[in-house]
């Protein structure tokens, strides 16, 4: 596949987004965030209360959970993808969320009481996280133990196995990742040798500060986040004694 040029890729990529919200109605809630902004700055979403500033963090799914381990053995999920957190009035999370399900289960076709008791779960988790004894483990659904049993297995191997095609230190370039300009090659090279970046990189598996780090491939890494102007990028870099 015949990637982009760099200067040519927001047309692409504004092509890829409107591809995508035509298939469904919950795709095009997604994707055009700006009117759901709007709305919130409109009359009507002045209406809404104003609670606490609350960390919001969107995309939760099993490719971005991973397990963490305590000194007791306990496995808990680590929330490894940020890029959509915000903190911000929870009535905007629970609108934004409510919204976002009511589309789901429309492009599924779902009945509407199937529809209401999703808004109701909803709801229900959001006072539950708020009362009673903040160490008090709630029962888990059975698809969050399914999700919480894939993280834990989850490795660095499958997601290598996910992401590249062969064994070969590159990153093959095709449909999720675009060739890189010589300027944004140069940054990311130089940001790769930054002392936080080496500490980060040595310390995600136990390494020593002392490891020589070295920085084998890059690219432009396409997300559903990409069209809306936010920049991403893939580094392959590997880890020797």
């Amino acid at each position: 596949m015949k990637t982009p040029r760099p200067n040519a890729r927001l047309k692409t990529l504004t092509n890829l987004r409107n591809l995508k919200m035509a298939r469904s109605a919950h795709a095009f809630v997604r994707g055009n965030t700006a009117q759901f902004y709007e709305w919130l700055h409109s009359q009507s979403g002045r209406r809404l209360p104003s609670g606490p500033p609350v960390w919001i963090c969107g995309d939760c799914h099993a490719g971005n959970l991973g397990p963490t381990g305590d000194s007791k053995g306990r496995i808990d999920m680590h929330i490894r993808d940020l890029d959509q957190a915000v903190i911000g009035n929870p009535a905007h999370d629970l609108v934004r969320l409510g919204l976002s399900l009511a589309t789901a289960a429309r492009g599924s076709d779902l009945p509407g009481v199937t529809t209401a008791r999703m808004l109701e779960e909803m709801m229900q988790g959001y006072e539950e996280a708020f009362m009673g004894d903040g160490d008090e483990e709630p029962d888990r659904p059975v698809q969050v133990k399914a999700g919480m049993r894939s993280a834990v297995q989850r490795t660095w191997k499958h997601l290598a196995k996910e992401r590249f095609e062969d064994t070969q230190p590159s990153i093959p370039l095709g449909k999720h990742f675009w060739a890189l300009s010589r300027a944004e090659r140069e940054a990311i090279k130089t940001l790769c040798t930054t002392p936080e970046i080496h500490a980060l990189v040595t310390s995600l598996k136990g390494r020593s500060h002392d490891d020589h780090v070295q920085l084998l491939d890059s690219a432009y890494w396409v997300k559903g986040c990409s069209s809306l102007g936010l920049l991403r990028y893939a580094v392959l870099r590997i880890l020797r004694s």
